[in-house]
């Protein structure tokens, strides 16, 4: 495995994020970890900046996690694992890299001089309440950091290990702007089953979206991702749509699937074994790259934003629960693959989702 030359921020100048002596490997015989290796290390940096060629609406990640058990076969971060020299299928899947010291790091870093109290997405990358969080408990050492420098932070899973941390995230949106997303692609349980298969059920998310919001910590839901074919139906959008609404979530936003390098090749193979007869259609759908076309977004968008409409929940305003400012220099009109990281090795991952206005709206 390849360790010392994984660079963090946008450098390639800048040291390694950890050396080969400070990794520890485990793996425990529990039914929820089995096939599970755990690569625990003492990360140099956590507090990673957003490659300025990036369209994203925040600058700054934390990201405690490498890799996700949540094993969803169309994950974006799968090549991020390239970097370590692991495979970005299975490996994605069951090699998951924890930095054990994000939270004392994270205190440092945020009482440094130079940090100047701006927005931290988490999330971003891979998820920070998979299953692996339950055992490290990394995000109440994280949250609570942030909340004693009242720093602005935003968070994006599919984990409903986060209502573990709900008075936490109380205690946080009382001294600063905090703001939590739900990810809900689709309802359909089958599906959820074959493509999402280590995340909770669509339901159980929808559930923890209630609770939150019940608690007073309002949570949209993005809608991510509508995969072509198998959940973009006018019938499947409207019930997830429903779905979202009953939840209590304060907005709704769709994200039609991409496919970059890595994530494209694990995804064809399970498009392969589980539909077949869609491989030509996704060939001629996705023939211009990592995303499906414009005319295609700006339907699946058109419809989702009439199925909110109908049933009274808003589409998401880039940066709005976020508290986040739309960045200056986002290019949102151009439709350009803008990949941040992704050929460096950089710990920045903040390339889950892409601003593709008006067709693709702006999601974190």
């Amino acid at each position: 495995m390849r360790w010392d030359n994984l660079t963090d921020g946008d450098g390639a100048a800048a040291p390694a994020l950890f050396t080969a002596d400070a990794v520890t490997t485990r793996t425990f015989d529990t039914p929820e970890f089995r096939g599970i290796t755990f690569h625990e290390i003492r990360a140099r940096s956590i507090v990673n900046r957003v490659p300025g060629a990036s369209r994203m609406p925040f600058e700054w990640t934390v990201n405690p996690y490498r890799g996700c058990s949540h094993a969803c076969v169309y994950c974006f971060a799968r090549k991020t694992h390239s970097y370590l020299d692991l495979d970005t299928g299975l490996g994605f899947d069951t090699q998951i890299v924890v930095k054990i010291n994000a939270p004392e790091l994270l205190r440092r870093e945020l009482a440094a001089g130079r940090w100047r109290g701006e927005h931290i997405a988490m999330g971003t990358n891979v998820d920070c309440y998979q299953r692996a969080e339950g055992r490290y408990r990394l995000m109440p050492g994280i949250l609570t950091a942030l909340t004693e420098r009242a720093n602005p932070f935003s968070i994006l899973t599919k984990g409903t290990l986060i209502l573990r941390d709900l008075e936490l995230l109380r205690r946080a949106s009382r001294v600063t702007d905090i703001g939590v997303s739900v990810s809900v692609g689709f309802t359909d349980p089958e599906l959820w089953r074959t493509v999402e298969p280590g995340t909770p059920s669509p339901q159980r998310r929808l559930e923890a979206v209630r609770t939150l919001t019940d608690h007073g910590i309002p949570c949209g839901v993005l809608m991510a991702p509508v995969i072509p074919f198998l959940s973009d139906s006018p019938e499947q959008l409207r019930a997830t749509v429903r779905a979202v609404a009953a939840s209590g979530a304060t907005s709704v936003t769709p994200l039609v699937l991409h496919l970059r390098p890595g994530a494209r090749e694990w995804f064809t193979a399970w498009l392969t074994h589980h539909h077949p007869r869609l491989l030509r259609r996704y060939d001629a759908l996705y023939e211009g790259g990592t995303y499906a076309p414009r005319w295609y977004q700006r339907r699946i968008t058109g419809m989702v934003h009439e199925f909110a409409d109908e049933y009274g929940i808003g589409p998401y305003r880039a940066g709005a629960h976020r508290g986040v400012p739309d960045r200056p220099d986002a290019d949102t009109d151009t439709g350009a693959d803008t990949d941040a990281g992704a050929d460096t090795g950089a710990d920045t991952d903040a390339d889950a989702v892409t601003a593709e206005a008006p067709a693709q709206l702006t999601l974190l």
